[in-house]
């Protein structure tokens, strides 16, 4: 296939859906096998420190190849970046599907974790290649809206696989998912980066083009606003075999009760995003989701302290938050790409190395210690959206008609 930009020459629609089922992999990675964690620590007595830790290292991993994605995507191209991703996610889901030992399937998850960043880092690259302006909201937008089927169809299928064939179906699941984008990728995916407008891969480059981006105020506002608003949200995805199975008394084949819901609003809040293109401004959108997370982590604490502990006490009050992240976050991310329009690539690696390095430190230690009691887990959604909002309002009266840096 011919590598320049020009040869797009796809429907926004099929764009679209082969970049938001590249996103797909990385929370079909974490939450696929979450049903199966306790079955995987018996058989290879692991600890439930260790089996978190099976989640957490897997997102160090995954944040740490996002700031090497990113530069490579802009030196070398969108689409061979993406299937050099493919092809490891593949050899390291096999991997997992096969370990006879807790330390061989750890090494294969921060495997996993390396691999699986490139499609969905890349992906956002490519969206704002090929868009601009209100058709890049709505895009990125789009893209969400199918992405978001991911948390709540993969512990579902995780459920009855680890319940029919075991937990190394699962991992063979993923394994088949890798190889079919990987085709699908090879197959129906153009380039977006033309080759002239592709950067120096040296190092001495890419480290001043970090630098600069990592100095600029206004850059990493955004990068740790997006990081704090999805860890408020994550803290429950890590946190769901605790919320299931302790604090709602329910079994394996019961995650779709927390999932559906939340995914549900995820989708009503990318739809809105969307449908807000062209008469909102980016910033203006970001503004209201901003307001909806807030009342939803508010109301989660009122409702973990006064209610007693049902699907909908708990799960409620999330999806009111969720609503609100899902109608921010195509948002926020254009405004991240907008910031160095000559390196989208990078400053999509920085926004998703904030982003998943944070979900580390949720997943290995704010979750466990937050979710020995649900007032307490609320309480700590309640604190990180606070931390965003604060920043939030600053960045909006400082920079929301800030022009992009140059090259």
């Amino acid at each position: 296939m011919n590598e320049q930009s020009s040869s797009i020459g796809r429907s926004a629609g099929e764009l679209t859906v082969i970049l938001a089922l590249l996103t797909m992999v990385a929370p079909f990675s974490i939450d696929t096998y979450l049903p199966s964690f306790p079955d995987i620590g018996r058989e290879f007595a692991a600890s439930g420190v260790q089996m978190q830790q099976t989640l957490s290292l897997y997102l160090v991993g995954f944040a740490l190849m996002t700031l090497v994605y990113g530069p490579l995507s802009d030196a070398f191209g969108r689409r061979r970046v993406i299937l050099f991703a493919l092809a490891v996610y593949v050899a390291t889901s096999i991997g997992c599907a096969l370990a006879s030992d807790y330390h061989w399937l750890l090494a294969m998850r921060i495997g996993q974790g390396i691999s699986a960043s490139g499609g969905l880092i890349v992906g956002r690259a490519v969206v704002r290649d090929a868009f601009s302006g209100s058709r890049a909201q709505r895009a990125m937008s789009n893209v969400m809206l199918v992405f978001a089927l991911a948390p709540a169809v993969a512990p579902i299928i995780g459920g009855w696989l680890h319940s029919y064939a075991g937990w190394r179906s699962v991992f063979w699941f993923l394994t088949a998912l890798g190889v079919f984008l990987w085709l699908l990728v090879g197959a129906r995916l153009p380039e977006s980066l033309p080759r002239e407008n592709r950067n120096s891969p040296h190092p001495a480059h890419i480290a001043r083009s970090y630098r600069r981006a990592l100095s600029t105020r206004r850059f990493v506002m955004l990068v740790a606003i997006f990081a704090l608003n999805f860890g408020g949200f994550f803290l429950y995805i890590a946190g769901s075999p605790v919320v299931i199975y302790h604090f709602l008394h329910l079994g394996a084949h019961d995650f779709w009760r927390m999932f559906v819901p939340l995914v549900v609003c995820l989708m009503l809040g990318a739809f809105a995003s969307g449908r807000l293109a062209g008469h909102l401004t980016s910033a203006q959108t970001a503004s209201i989701g901003a307001l909806l997370m807030i009342a939803g982590a508010v109301l989660n604490v009122l409702s973990t302290s006064l209610l007693p502990l049902t699907p909908v006490s708990v799960i409620a009050p999330l999806t009111v938050y969720v609503t609100g992240m899902a109608l921010s976050m195509p948002s926020v991310t254009l405004l991240v790409l907008d910031v160095f329009p000559h390196h989208r690539g990078l400053s999509a690696a920085l926004q998703g190395f904030g982003q998943t390095l944070f979900n580390a430190v949720v997943a290995g230690v704010i979750t466990p210690l937050a979710s020995i009691n649900p007032v307490i887990m609320a309480g700590t959604m309640l604190g990180l959206n606070l931390c965003a909002i604060l920043l939030w309002i600053v960045w909006y009266r400082a920079y929301r008609n800030a022009a992009p840096v140059g090259a």
